[in-house]
């Protein structure tokens, strides 16, 4: 036994099971078996550890377990490591997959330092993305009952002549709406009723989202990026839930890589050819990223509704948000007049939007804005 070694260990991590591998330094990679996940069994498995070495690191996937083992490993002095499983390296032509398997792989990579770790929140960061997530689950079921209905009043040939924008006048001709056959009409009084189901759903997560926004500790960065044009509240708080936090970006062409709207590139020897944006990371966060980077196609001015998030903002997030806009439209229109397509125009306006978020939300959190400070963010 030598104690001054590190042991690496891997873990392959289900619902009911962990399947254990481990090295000690540069020696063969063994099996341990198979552990349990409750904390008696996490607590019996890192005894075994401890008495093959002193310093150990373990490594896991992240997946649909969580950062339980995570926080379990760390609160007992040990290394951890969360690798992302997209990022592992992969043999070419390799068809076997097993727990076993992927335990040893862990350990080799960890040994090898060819893993990539992902950003492990708080508790309390994570609990708050949990409420944003299922806000925005909401908000996607709610649409979807919407089209299960226009497609249910297509199939029988019910037309609106107006604009079906769900408003006061579509919402009073739904409900004067009757069909003859009885049971179409229940089928057509249970979609109704999903969609009023969905709306209070909604709103009530809506509700509970703006009330838990100022315990959240990164609320000044939620509103120093409402100060920018087409980063609203829902863009503001999916983002940075999605983000965390954005010190740990240590330059914005980080923040873009892990966006993924950086461009791809395949380059060799004296040709260097780059293809469209890498898609990697965050997807929700890189919709709502390019969603925002449209509003840059029509020239820069400060809107009433922008002249009112910016109520309680201090001037430099202000002037610095009036930057991005002058300088995002001016590329935009640059762009185009290149011959440039929209899509691929605003993808690199939405580029350096991301730039902008990053310098804006840093500011913000070292201005720390009170709560009180900002009304119109609120509204």
């Amino acid at each position: 036994m030598e104690h001054d070694s590190t042991l690496y260990v891997g873990c392959d991590v289900h619902k009911d099971s962990i399947t254990v591998a481990y090295a000690l330094d540069a020696g063969e990679v063994e099996l341990l078996g198979k552990s349990g996940t409750r904390q008696a069994d996490i607590d019996r498995l890192c005894k075994r550890l401890r008495s093959k070495a002193q310093r150990i690191r373990f490594v896991y996937e992240a997946g649909g377990c969580g950062y339980g083992l995570y926080r379990q490993l760390v609160n007992k002095g040990f290394d951890c490591m969360v690798c992302a499983p997209s990022l592992i390296p992969k043999k070419p032509g390799e068809r076997v997959k097993t727990d076993r398997r992927d335990a040893i792989k862990l350990v080799r990579s960890l040994r090898a330092g060819d893993l990539s770790a992902v950003h492990v929140p708080t508790v309390h960061d994570e609990a708050f993305r949990d409420l944003a997530r299922t806000w925005v689950s909401a908000r996607h079921d709610l649409k979807r009952a919407r089209q299960q209905l226009k497609a249910f009043l297509l199939s029988h040939g019910v037309h609106y002549t107006g604009r079906a924008d769900w408003g006061a006048a579509h919402q009073r001709w739904l409900g004067a709406h009757a069909f003859g056959d009885a049971w179409q009409q229940l089928a057509f009084e249970e979609h109704r009723r999903t969609i009023e189901d969905r709306l209070a759903q909604c709103a009530r997560l809506e509700t509970a989202l703006r009330e838990a926004l100022p315990n959240w500790r990164f609320y000044p960065a939620v509103l120093g990026l409402q100060s920018m044009r087409g980063v609203q509240f829902i863009t503001a708080v999916g983002m940075l839930a999605e983000l965390g936090d954005l010190s740990r970006f240590t330059h914005p062409r980080q923040l873009m890589a892990w966006l993924g709207v950086t461009p791809s590139e395949h380059s060799s020897g004296d040709r260097r050819r780059q293809g469209s944006i890498t898609k990697n990371g965050n997807s929700y966060a890189r919709k709502l990223l390019i969603e925002a980077a449209w509003s840059y196609r029509h020239p820069a001015r400060v809107s009433p509704d922008i002249q009112r998030r910016h109520e309680g903002i201090p001037k430099p997030i202000v002037d610095r948000a009036w930057d991005a806009q002058v300088r995002l439209c001016r590329r935009y229109r640059k762009l185009i007049a290149r011959g440039k397509q929209n899509n691929i125009a605003v993808v690199a306006v939405a580029r350096e939007l991301a730039g902008f978020i990053w310098d804006i939300g840093r500011l913000a959190m070292a201005l720390a804005i009170p709560a009180a400070g900002a009304p119109g963010m609120m509204r």
